[in-house]
């Protein structure tokens, strides 16, 4: 399939496109951008050597595979500029927050082959990981398409329902930001006890990474690999109680819980 373009490239869009061109999946020059902002266009052209496009047919006409990275409140006036006639044959991606893929079925009409994902930042580093959710009509060639454009950055997850894509929202999609609040929170554990702020975060970081390379590779549970580490009596008994009258796992539960009620709240 000829051609990758973003609609719209923020922060998203961006992490997508380093993720891809890391991993070789296509040359630069066959990534195409446009954006509303007046030079983001030329800024990722000067960054990446990725191409851009002077509107949305040109952007239509380069390529097969058309991925909206817009925000959930700009989809509808990207859609109103699509042209019927240019949706035969193209494969169509979403990573709007919320955004159903009917909403983009009824716009585009009949024919119309509709991938929705939720990635992660992470993927600007690699290590992204994605939900994605065919619409009907897709084809198996498609689909496999779009599995490499997702696997090219970190781990895919496919799910049979569209509504569990709110629950990756609040996992995944959210979950950075809870990672990044826990490792400044261990950071700030270690500065309070006197390490320098430069070393606190760079173990916290390296703590947290290694600690779910562990989770991915060694195929045991959370609480097992959990237990190995807390001795009877040791430091990290009494780190864990600590957490546990912090209600701790119950205060993060509640937070994916809440992303989860958020997200469905914007789908309707």
């Amino acid at each position: 399939m000829k051609g990758l373009g973003f609609v719209g490239a923020g922060n998203m869009g961006e992490a997508m496109i380093r993720g891809i061109l890391a991993a070789k999946l296509v040359p630069p020059r066959e990534v195409v951008v446009l954006d509303v902002r007046p030079g983001r266009g030329r800024e990722l052209s000067k960054r990446f050597g990725v191409a851009t496009a002077r509107g949305m047919a040109d952007l239509f006409r380069k390529c097969d595979t058309i991925v909206f990275a817009v925000k959930p409140q700009g989809v509808g006036e990207v859609l109103r500029q699509v042209r019927a006639g240019d949706v035969k044959g193209k494969l169509f991606v979403t990573i709007a927050a919320g955004v159903p893929t009917q909403v983009f079925l009824s716009a585009l009409g009949e024919g119309a082959r509709v991938v929705r994902a939720m990635p992660n930042t992470p993927a600007q580093v690699g290590m992204g990981s994605t939900g994605l959710f065919f619409a009907r009509g897709v084809s198996r060639e498609q689909k496999e398409w779009a599995r490499k454009i997702f696997s090219s950055f970190g781990e895919v997850a496919e799910f049979p329902r569209e509504e569990l894509l709110d629950v990756v929202t609040a996992l995944s999609g959210s979950g950075p930001a809870y990672a990044f609040l826990f490792i400044e929170a261990l950071a700030d554990g270690a500065v309070r006890a006197g390490m320098g702020r430069e070393e606190a975060v760079r173990l916290a970081a390296a703590t947290v990474e290694g600690a779910a390379r562990m989770v991915r590779e060694s195929g045991k549970h959370p609480g097992e690999l959990k237990d190995m580490v807390t001795s009877p009596g040791g430091t990290t008994a009494a780190g864990i109680a600590a957490l546990e009258m912090g209600a701790f796992r119950g205060t993060v539960l509640s937070a994916v819980f809440a992303a989860w009620q958020r997200s469905r709240e914007l789908s309707g």
